[in-house]
């Protein structure tokens, strides 16, 4: 069977797009099939009311083309969805890469053939390719989390998912509206969705920790600034943990006297923004450094939220930073609302969803339409929605029964020729995206050259190197406290999935290093053939 691309690149989002630039740069031949109409990614889907990126705008952007950063302006501190997907549709267009794109494809089989070497690629159209190489770029949240409610079919309204929201848009006005979740997307939504609606009912099964975001237009003062220091800022930000420029004080809370604690603690509050979390650098190391920051946070839900019963319920309980801190617009002081309620159901569940509405806790709550901001089955959901077969016939699925083993978060014994950009046992979720993505789309690009450099046409990992990557990820995460509690990073949300601390904790830093060496080290822990 002839090889149709030496590359299929699933997925049109920033690490697709990228990946197909970096691609043609090599020489390669490379097509990306993307199941939306358009570029953009997380971008492209997520539009529900509200959505805006939690990294500062001018550091969430590209950084591999000097004259796209120059040439680019955004207009405020945090992008909204809008502004970002028209910054992925200027990128597609700057570099000409809607064709070598299909659309409106959805790949549902990738099958290795052992005697060819090539991976053989089938759509959800009847349409089949054959490629030397596959790489997923899928990303981590992709794949939305619609809980198994009891009833959830016989509610007669609509029912919209943040991670999935009508392109349309959704006109809320008059309307009482239900939304299940209180995770990031409903942080952002509520806000905007209590705006327009005639009441908004909030059903909470776990407060979260969130910060206010500050968010402005930009200064074109300050703008010209960061575009005069771009390089010096994207390099300090590769030597931080998350990979965002902000200063990380690397004192002990626990040590620090406690004026001059709660001094830094509100100075980061005022800035605003993730930037919250590296007030102290034992935060997530110390659990009596914790507690003090979390405590701060808490005593800010009481400050905000006039109702006493509602402030405690909106107070997380758990460790911050057990979940990705959320970054805010007004979403505390929504439920000061008359029209704003909360409910709950953190110690019992929802019974039923009901034609009219829905049951908790022996009470019939009635509304005209149902929004689950329920999250996503993060980091591995959309590889598995993949058919995916390795040596043997083995399925990705079957491989990973007991949780996602990968080398460097990039490869997976038995499964030559398959990369993925930003997968599991990789810093992803825990960092900046675009610069995560960056270094791992110059990772595989630099290695295809490599292997068509010694005139092979196999790579895979060999199983030695997998365990050891497995075992530093699980080793480095169980310093940390985020091991501690329950969350998407270890698959908590999602029923029946093995519980595995999934993004490398490590920093951003030290995963540059570790694959630095590889590379150093001629791909070492990489079988050729």
């Amino acid at each position: 069977m002839s090889v149709d691309f030496d590359a299929v690149i699933i997925g049109a989002g920033f690490g697709g797009m990228y990946m197909l630039h970096r691609l043609r740069q090599k020489g390669f031949t490379a097509h990306v099939f993307e199941a939306g109409k358009g570029v953009g990614g997380t971008w492209y889907w997520n539009r529900y009311p509200g959505a805006r990126c939690d990294v500062e705008s001018v550091q969430y952007s590209y950084q591999f083309s000097p004259e796209l950063e120059q040439e680019w302006e955004w207009s405020e501190r945090y992008a909204t969805q809008p502004e970002i997907l028209r910054y992925a549709n200027h990128v597609a267009d700057r570099f000409d890469l809607r064709r070598d794109m299909t659309f409106e494809t959805r790949i549902t089989k990738a099958v290795f053939d052992e005697a060819a070497n090539l991976w053989r690629v089938e759509m959800d159209k009847g349409d089949k390719v054959a490629a030397r190489f596959v790489i997923t770029a899928m990303g981590c949240l992709s794949s939305p989390n619609t809980p198994k409610i009891p009833g959830l079919e016989d509610f007669k309204g609509p029912t919209y998912h943040t991670g999935n929201w009508p392109h349309e848009g959704v006109d809320f006005t008059g309307k009482t509206v239900g939304v299940i979740g209180t995770g990031s997307s409903a942080i952002q939504s509520i806000p905007i969705m209590a705006e327009q609606a005639k009441h908004l009912t909030v059903f909470q099964r776990t407060a979260n920790y969130t910060v206010p975001a500050h968010n402005k237009p930009l200064d074109p003062a300050y703008v010209k600034q960061i575009k005069a220091i771009y390089p010096e800022m994207r390099r300090r930000a590769k030597t931080k943990p998350a990979g965002i420029d902000f200063t990380i004080n690397t004192a002990s809370a626990v040590e620090t006297p406690e004026a001059e604690r709660n001094r830094e603690f509100q100075a980061r509050w005022d800035y605003g923004g993730l930037g919250f979390m590296a007030s102290f650098g034992d935060l997530l190391l110390n659990d009596d450094s914790n507690k003090l920051a979390a405590d701060f946070v808490r005593a800010k839900v009481h400050e905000v939220v006039k109702d006493p019963k509602t402030a405690e319920a909106l107070v997380p309980k758990n460790i911050i930073g057990c979940k990705r801190l959320c970054v805010d617009t007004g979403y505390w002081a929504t439920f000061n609302r008359p029209d704003v309620t909360l409910v709950d159901i953190s110690d019992e569940p929802i019974e039923r969803i009901t034609a009219t509405g829905l049951r908790a806790k022996g009470q019939d709550y009635a509304f005209d339409c149902l929004v689950l901001a329920t999250g996503f089955d993060a980091m591995t959901g959309a590889l598995l929605k993949v058919d995916f077969r390795g040596r043997g016939g083995v399925t990705l699925k079957e491989k990973w029964n007991e949780g996602p083993k990968t080398y460097l978060g990039l490869t997976v014994v038995g499964f030559p020729n398959l990369f993925m950009i930003t997968g599991p046992g990789s810093p992803s979720v825990l960092t900046n995206m675009l610069p995560s993505i960056e270094q791992h789309v110059d990772f595989i690009a630099d290695c295809l050259e490599a292997v068509r450099a010694k005139g092979k046409t196999v790579i895979e990992p060999e199983p030695q190197a997998q365990e050891a990557w497995v075992g530093h990820v699980g080793q480095v995460s169980n310093i940390t406290l985020r091991s501690t509690c329950s969350s998407w990073y270890v698959g908590a949300n999602i029923p029946g999935k093995p519980r595995v601390f999934m993004p490398y904790i490590g920093g951003l830093p030290a995963y540059i290093q570790a694959c630095e060496t590889v590379v150093k080290n001629g791909y070492e822990g990489f079988a050729l053939a």
